[in-house]
């Protein structure tokens, strides 16, 4: 299937300069090129539809070009942010264009096999930093007016507000984004860049001055931001105060699959255009399963493994997807310690002293010091119903809960119902 077809089933575009330009990538050929922002030493689930736009660019015989703003980032896009981020220093930005360098192999072939579709990954600090400030002033600056730029939208967005205000060195953003483009065009005959949605004004002024200065076309193209059901951006933990990262150190690969196993139904149509490359039979299938079993979440599940596999690889995958169905089962045991506790990570916790089990703990005991249950009423009424459970084996009244039964030999899992859970840490 031509590139065209496939990115226009995906809602992959959502602006572009011209309309031939999915011509052009569909006809193979094309150097591209997408910034990513090393202001951490990994990327994360909001890079990920870029990454993979770059991949789809060479698996239809295109050229792409991962551009790692190690000299951008000294500065810090100010595209849509509600206040000026604090700047690193270039040390810092060093090290997390190397943590980012490992990330990008895993999507793009960078080996000489690949011919002319060889990816490239260039930092534009080799040539931010090394140009004097009046050669960029006579060179670039002189070619945009000052209305032109407070104009942007992304610009706009911070002047209009009160209580914060833009800098001169913001303000440079969009100026040094778009030499860039002309550095990549001269240097490397690149003629496209792609981005977000929020990056349109700084793509479009990269357009300009390539035009201006050499009198070549050269064009853009965004995609949808993504957003969750609710409006929120997408790629954020619960609470929305920590990033997922494609990093298993920062992120772990059960963690990456229980948050993409928990997306609204709403949303997983979507993420399975942008994030998988999954064919499109394929993709409409799960868009009927959602629609008519959502209690199934098989388009969930084929979201997550999917991803997965792209980021860590399917053997990390399949652990993962293990790990979350052995939560409610007795394959809980099977778990080695460091899974067990990235499974139950997120549950309340205590610790007990080993002497307390000699003779056996009470069950009903157990749930009320867990805060499973309100009242010794409550957990007697549990474990008759037979909702209680020790390592997902399930216990009643008479159960002697001992040291015997603690995985890795202290660690009991005590659950009611399905989603109670706590953890008791035998020291």
């Amino acid at each position: 299937m031509k590139l065209r077809e496939d990115w226009q089933f995906r809602g992959l575009v959502y602006q572009a300069t011209d309309d031939g330009v999915l011509d052009r990538l569909s006809a193979g050929g094309v150097t591209a090129y997408i910034g990513f922002d090393p202001t951490a030493p990994s990327l994360h689930l909001g890079s990920l539809m870029q990454l993979c736009n770059l991949r789809r660019l060479q698996m239809a015989g295109n050229r792409p070009i991962a551009l790692a703003g190690g000299g951008t980032g000294l500065i810090g896009d100010p595209s849509f942010k509600a206040a000026e981020r604090p700047l690193l220093t270039a040390e810092k930005l060093s090290e997390n264009v190397e943590g980012i360098r490992e990330q990008l192999s895993r999507f793009l072939d960078f080996s000489p096999s690949a011919g002319k579709s060889q990816a490239l990954l260039l930092n534009n600090a080799d040539w931010l930093t090394t140009i004097s400030l009046t050669d960029f002033l006579r060179d670039v600056g002189k070619h945009f007016t000052v209305n032109q730029m407070v104009a942007k939208d992304s610009v706009k967005s911070r002047l209009d507000r009160e209580d914060v205000g833009l800098s001169f060195t913001e303000f440079s953003y969009m100026l040094l984004q778009a030499y860039d483009f002309l550095r990549l065009h001269i240097d490397q005959d690149c003629t496209l860049q792609l981005g977000g949605s929020d990056q349109w004004g700084n793509i479009t002024m990269g357009t300009e001055l390539v035009r201006k200065v050499t009198g070549h076309s050269a064009s853009g193209i965004t995609s949808p931001l993504l957003l969750r059901a609710d409006g929120q951006k997408f790629g954020k933990s619960e609470g929305g105060n920590e990033r997922v990262w494609l990093d298993a150190s920062l992120t772990s690969p059960f963690a990456f699959h229980q948050f993409l196993l928990n997306t609204d139904d709403a949303t997983t149509p979507a993420l399975l255009r942008f994030f998988t490359f999954l064919d499109h039979e394929t993709i409409l299938e799960l868009d009927e399963a959602i629609r008519t079993a959502p209690q199934e979440r098989r388009g969930q599940r084929a979201l997550a493994n999917a991803v997965v596999s792209l980021v860590h690889g399917e053997d990390a995958a399949r652990q993962a997807e293990r790990a979350g169905e052995a939560l409610f089962s007795e394959d809980i045991a099977e778990l080695d310690e460091a899974t067990l506790l990235q499974v139950v990570g997120d549950a309340p916790s205590s610790t007990w002293s080993r002497a307390e089990f000699i003779d056996g703990v009470d069950p009903v005991e157990l749930l009320v010091r867990c805060d499973l249950a309100k009242s010794k009423g409550e957990a007697r009424r549990f474990l008759e119903q037979g909702g209680a459970y020790v390592n997902n084996v399930r216990i009643d009244a008479d159960t002697v809960v001992d040291v015997t039964r603690a995985l890795h030999d202290r660690y009991l899992v005590v659950r009611r119902g399905r989603r109670e859970l706590h953890l008791v840490v035998v020291a």
